[in-house]
């Protein structure tokens, strides 16, 4: 019986070894497979955050690419001005107002050379000026609210500046304008085309910024007396002969102490306005000898319009004669001279305010 029990104990021993090893193996690839599914888990949550990060970026990268494109239509600055407002406000109607500096530049004897060129031309023509014209206005804080066939109106809100700041940096791009125009033409002549002119008009003062339209068409725009001042100071520049004509107002924002050379033009009443303007016209882009010339005259023709607004002609005139013994080719000399002679004769209300009515 020693060999049978020796041999019983031998099976309990060996079977108790197998079930152990069988254990710890079942054990041990329990936890293998416990990890690997971890793992594999873990993959797939990874994988599905990886994709979403995808499409979330995707949507990122149109909605920026879309911004960009919808910037191109509607300047940035308005979204910024209607960026503290209710979604639910931004309808049709929406208007804010703010003081800004107004500029419009527009080219001279444009209806006349657009008639020499075919329709394609005049479409490259107006590309390659507009491009050029961009980058002055934003390099000074300015923006560009439209363009009206070959007209350039411009807002300058420097977001955070002064009033004057803002004046500032309408004249300054006025100036950086008439820079990067005689480069232009420049290259206009070495091309043999022929060169061209521009007038700019500057004034400040509170407009209103805002959308018109339909409800299912709208459009931003800015509207306000300023607006139209601005627009009819531009208009007034080929008759004055002036490159860039500003209001009073603009200069009294500015100050003194500036280096803006200006000379004074006239007392006038632009259409569709009341209230009498003083303009101005900026000299600090043309040469020195330019200057002198322009500014030689300053206090003849400061003294004479006095005159003329007080409808003491013949002291007016004879002011603006002795301005032209010393400046012979001067068209604002020329033009006084013109208004006095004609004014003097006319029968003129009590309430005569000694505005050129224009």
């Amino acid at each position: 019986m020693d060999w049978q029990t020796s041999a019983l104990c031998a099976l309990v021993i060996y079977s108790t070894a197998i079930t152990f090893l069988y254990i710890r193996r079942s054990r041990r690839f329990k936890y293998r497979l416990k990890k690997a599914l971890s793992r594999s888990a873990s993959t797939r949550v990874a994988t599905l955050q990886a994709a979403d990060e995808a499409r979330f970026q995707a949507a990122a990268d149109e909605a920026l690419e879309l911004n960009q494109t919808f910037q191109k239509f509607v300047p940035r600055q308005f979204v910024e001005h209607m960026a503290n407002t209710e979604v639910d406000s931004l309808g049709l109607g929406y208007a804010a107002e703010n003081d800004v500096a107004i500029m419009f530049c527009d080219i001279r004897g444009f209806a006349g050379f657009s008639e020499r060129i075919t329709p394609q031309e005049l479409m490259n023509f107006l590309n390659s000026y507009f491009t050029r014209m961009n980058d002055p206005i934003h390099q000074n804080r300015g923006f560009i609210d439209k363009f009206m066939g070959d007209a350039i109106m411009a807002l300058f809100d420097h977001q955070g500046g002064t009033p004057q700041q803002k004046a500032l940096d309408a004249v300054q791009a006025a100036l950086d304008l008439r820079k990067a125009l005689t480069i232009y033409n420049g290259h206009r002549k070495n091309s043999s085309y022929e060169p061209i002119n521009m007038g700019i008009g500057i004034h400040f003062g509170p407009v209103i910024m805002g959308t018109v339209g339909s409800e299912d068409r709208m459009d931003t725009t800015v509207i306000g007396d300023s607006v139209n001042i601005a627009s009819r100071l531009e208009a007034l520049t080929p008759k004055y002969q002036a490159d860039i004509i500003v209001s009073a107002q603009l200069l009294q924002i500015i100050g003194p102490g500036y280096p803006v050379k200006t000379r004074l033009l006239d007392w006038v009443r632009v259409k569709g306005r009341k209230a009498p303007i003083e303009i101005y016209e900026v000299l600090s882009h043309l040469s020195e000898e330019e200057q002198a010339k322009k500014l030689a005259v300053q206090t003849k023709v400061a003294a004479g319009l006095a005159c003329r607004i007080n409808q003491q002609w013949e002291e007016a005139i004879a002011f603006f004669e002795t301005a032209l013994a010393i400046s012979p080719d001067d068209s604002l000399v020329h033009h006084h001279l013109d208004v006095c002679r004609i004014y003097r004769s006319l029968d003129l209300k009590d309430d005569w305010d000694g505005a050129l009515v224009l």
